[in-house]
């Protein structure tokens, strides 16, 4: 019987956080013969990008507000010199600017400036409400969305590769904070324009990438794992 199960997943890249509920769902209903249980997630993860998505079983998911509030951690891949209405990848690049004039210590510097409690715009391409609809549906229809801004918190960053114009930059920040804004904001700040073209998200509250399951392996889990639930 599915009981109370916290699992740390690792979803791949392409899977909306809705797809990896059910895939999830769909090994525990094979293995453990159980057709009805509570399912759901501490934190949606954009289909474009991957790493730790806490999924909750059974009981737990009255948890899924407490984990969800957790800081998170990312791995962000942030293209200069170019942008899309999307911010990362599910749309075209719109214009292209020089970026040939950025140098490390600017980048360094302007992500030092970005730490902190700020207001941030989300994307129009992101799940927030707008007059009862998705921002994101809404802009697919080619349609001006005003997303209001909200508080998040930049708790750190660190700049891990610079080979112009991609950056990698760490990110640990708080509940809400939208990564393709991040990008989006240093590119705006440094003067040439970015876009998000990877993420990966590390750590969610006390839990790391390192005890996540991919979805191989949690279909190659014995039926004796989840008779345990």
């Amino acid at each position: 019987m599915v009981n109370e199960v916290i699992l740390p997943f690792d979803k791949p890249y392409g899977w909306s956080s809705f797809d990896a509920i059910r895939y999830v769902q769909r090994v525990v209903q094979r293995k453990t013969g159980e057709k009805k249980f509570k399912i759901g997630h501490a934190g949606t993860l954009d289909p474009l990008a991957t790493g730790l998505l806490i999924i909750c079983l059974g009981k737990a998911t009255r948890q899924a507000e407490r984990l969800q509030a957790g800081q998170k951690e990312y791995l962000a891949h942030i293209c200069l010199g170019a942008v899309t209405p999307s911010c990362d990848l599910e749309t075209e690049v719109a214009q292209t600017y020089d970026f040939r004039h950025i140098t490390r210590e600017r980048v360094e510097r302007q992500l030092h400036g970005m730490l902190g409690e700020q207001l941030q715009t989300p994307p129009q391409f992101s799940a927030k409400q707008v007059g009862g609809q998705r921002a994101y549906a809404l802009a697919r229809q080619g349609l001006e969305v005003d997303v209001k801004p909200s508080l998040v918190s930049i708790y750190g960053v660190e700049l891990q590769e610079f080979d112009l114009p991609y950056l990698s930059v760490a990110i640990r920040c708080g509940r809400g904070t939208y990564i393709r804004s991040f990008a989006r904001d240093l590119g705006e700040a440094l003067g040439c324009g970015a876009h998000l073209c990877g993420l990966r998200r590390t750590a969610s509250g006390c839990y790391s990438i390192k005890d996540s399951v991919s979805a191989e392996q949690l279909s190659l889990l014995p039926p004796a794992h989840f008779s345990a639930l």
